[in-house]
């Protein structure tokens, strides 16, 4: 029988993001990652080397898919259905937030992969530019920093999801909150961009 290598790359992928996200890097093991994927942990070693090297593939692995979902154009016209769609697979995908925290808590200067997701945010930025410099979007803020304030805006209810809890009075599960959190991250973004009159 011939072993099924992709499928068992991505038993540990997954294994390893809900281990990573729950504990990062150095909370967790190799052998909790193995346990959990089914596999030997000599397997975990041969694919990805070592445990910084599997969590660098998991925060790949997990962005390279946000980035399908969400591709990188915001423009004018649609900054605020941008941030509802950053809004939506945040609170899908909440280990996202959680890993982006550990890798900010575990490495240096720069992070595994910073060139290709540098140019990834920066197809973001140049939207914007692009829209400020089309007399589109208010100009009063450059455009990474507008870029960081929606991403911000829409990313931190999974980051923080009790000081959510604890000022709006309402859980993450509640349909309604839900609904009428991501108004408020479409609303706001829309407003970030929004020409003086």
């Amino acid at each position: 029988m011939a072993w099924d290598t992709e499928g068992t790359k991505r038993k540990i992928l997954n294994a390893a993001a809900t281990e990573f996200a729950a504990s990062g890097p150095d909370g967790t093991t190799i052998e909790r990652i193995a346990k959990l994927a089914g596999v030997n942990k000599e397997r975990v070693y041969n694919y990805f080397g070592s445990k910084q090297g599997l969590f660098s593939h998991v925060l790949a692995d997990q962005l390279a898919t946000a980035a399908i979902e969400i591709p990188a154009n915001p423009t004018a016209n649609d900054i605020g259905e941008f941030a509802g769609r950053l809004y939506d697979y945040r609170r899908k995908h909440p280990e996202l937030a959680r890993l982006l925290l550990w890798e900010g808590l575990t490495f240096g200067a720069e992070v595994p992969g910073e060139q290709s997701r540098g140019d990834y945010y920066g197809r973001s930025t140049s939207a914007l530019s692009d829209s400020q410099a089309a007399g589109q979007v208010d100009p009063a803020l450059p455009a990474d920093l507008l870029h960081f304030l929606v991403l911000s805006v829409a990313g931190y209810w999974a980051v923080l999801p009790q000081v959510a809890r604890m000022i709006t009075g309402a859980d993450t599960d509640d349909a309604a909150e839900d609904k009428r959190r991501r108004a408020g991250v479409v609303e706001a973004a829309r407003r970030l961009v929004l020409l003086a009159q």
